[in-house]
């Protein structure tokens, strides 16, 4: 049984696949577990290229979704499919090196308490209108949940198996990084940052941000989930 499970959710990102296929092949023995890769609804050749990854290599697992009905549901996919005590997630485009990833999962196998600490990674430098737009939201998501939260979508996350399956009814959009974060904080986790180099996407199509627009319109989706998830949190204290 493999000791972490990595879950990298894929929407059409047949590019960023090829260029990356030599470093996906090798991956598993870098983070010491098994690779789970989610085809998430894709209409291009993502589904081909990800059949050809797992035969070359028995630790890389396909989960194929016909229809993509979110980030956040596929990672769930592949999440619930994980055999390994330690699980994480991170993108498929590029932004965040894989091999800071598996930085990460060493990071929580030589902890002590590893199960007691949640591992998300810290982004360096960045454009100022990323930096404007993710001070707004941490400032909004820390008042809401009386809690330091910052760079709250930064990659990768990584936690123990039994943390997740405590996770109750997680959103199947981009705000499952905010809900992850939040319910470590409850939980009180330990949060451990580690740096990582970000890179702006090269290749492929990113399936939400096209400008400030769609940072609007996700900023006001979140918002609207924020509130759910502090209702959620607030009634289950209640009980």
């Amino acid at each position: 049984m493999p000791n972490n499970s990595l879950i990298i959710p894929c929407y059409n990102e047949e590019k960023n696949l090829i260029n990356q296929f030599d470093q996906l092949l090798t991956l598993p023995s870098k983070i010491n577990g098994e690779l789970i890769l989610v085809n998430n609804g894709s209409i291009d050749s993502t589904r081909k290229i990800l059949n050809k990854l797992s035969k070359k290599n028995p630790q890389i697992r396909i989960v194929n979704i016909k229809k993509n009905i979110g980030y956040g549901h596929g990672i769930i996919c592949g999440l619930k499919i994980a055999k390994g005590k330690y699980i994480g997630w991170t993108h498929a485009d590029g932004q965040t090196d894989h091999e800071e990833t598996a930085k990460g999962f060493k990071l929580l196998e030589q902890n002590p308490y590893p199960k007691n600490l949640f591992v998300m990674g810290k982004r360096g430098k960045r454009k100022l209108s990323e930096k404007i737009f993710e001070l707004g939201m941490s400032i909004f998501e820390s008042v809401l949940f009386r809690a330091v939260l910052y760079d709250i979508t930064a990659q990768p996350k990584i936690m123990s198996k039994a943390f997740f399956n405590t996770w109750k009814n997680p959103p199947d959009d981009f705000s499952l990084d905010l809900y992850a974060y939040v319910i470590a904080k409850k939980k009180k986790l330990f949060i451990k940052k580690f740096n990582i180099r970000y890179k702006q996407r090269i290749l492929g199509i990113s399936s939400w941000n096209f400008g400030l627009i769609s940072k609007i319109k996700l900023s006001i989706r979140t918002i609207f989930y924020s509130f759910k998830l502090y209702l959620s949190i607030k009634n289950e204290t209640k009980k």
